[in-house]
């Protein structure tokens, strides 16, 4: 797999704390994955770049970001999460702390992307966004298990041209290693 620049919790977090806060505090969990997904495959069609930078796989209900799963399912160290977002409770719904997330590592451009998203998509039930996202061409039924989607996947479904699909991913790839390089592990 290509090298594309590191996945952030905090980062993540922030977003799907916007997220929440549009919703009113509380969403089931499938459908802020979903909208997670959808923010970030759209600044990656628009920008050239994710906003949570994270890896994705096709799942039975659709698209989604895999390690901001992981941060909602799994009991795994999540400093940055739990602060501001509960595990799942009741019908599988996160809602945000009491502790009020930031937002310093959004530009402005990133929020009012989540809120077009949130706009379009954010009253629907989940289970019809699981039916949109089905329809995405980067999605393939995984049957059970689980399908790397890659980012040259997401471009190209979404119409890239070759000649952008590669100079999208030779900018991830410099900044992936101007992060590894700045950060001493090489």
């Amino acid at each position: 797999m290509a090298a594309q620049p590191q996945f952030s919790e905090a980062k993540t977090t922030q977003v799907a704390a916007f997220f929440l806060r549009l919703h009113g505090g509380r969403m089931h969990y499938l459908k802020l994955l979903k909208l997670l997904y959808i923010a970030d495959r759209e600044a990656l069609l628009r920008w050239g770049c994710p906003i949570i930078m994270d890896r994705y796989v096709s799942m039975d209900n659709g698209p989604v970001p895999s390690t901001a799963y992981r941060l909602v399912v799994e009991d795994i160290p999540k400093p940055n999460w739990r602060r501001y977002i509960s595990p799942p409770v009741g019908d599988y719904e996160v809602e945000l702390t009491p502790t009020v997330a930031p937002t310093d590592l959004l530009s402005r451009a990133e929020e009012a992307l989540i809120g077009e998203v949130f706009d379009q998509f954010g009253r629907w039930s989940r289970w019809k966004i699981v039916e949109y996202v089905h329809t995405f061409p980067e999605w393939r039924n995984p049957n059970g298990s689980s399908i790397p989607i890659s980012l040259r996947d997401i471009l190209a479904a979404g119409g890239q041209s070759e000649e952008r699909i590669e100079a999208v991913l030779g900018e991830l790839r410099a900044e992936a290693a101007a992060e590894q390089a700045l950060s001493g592990s090489y």
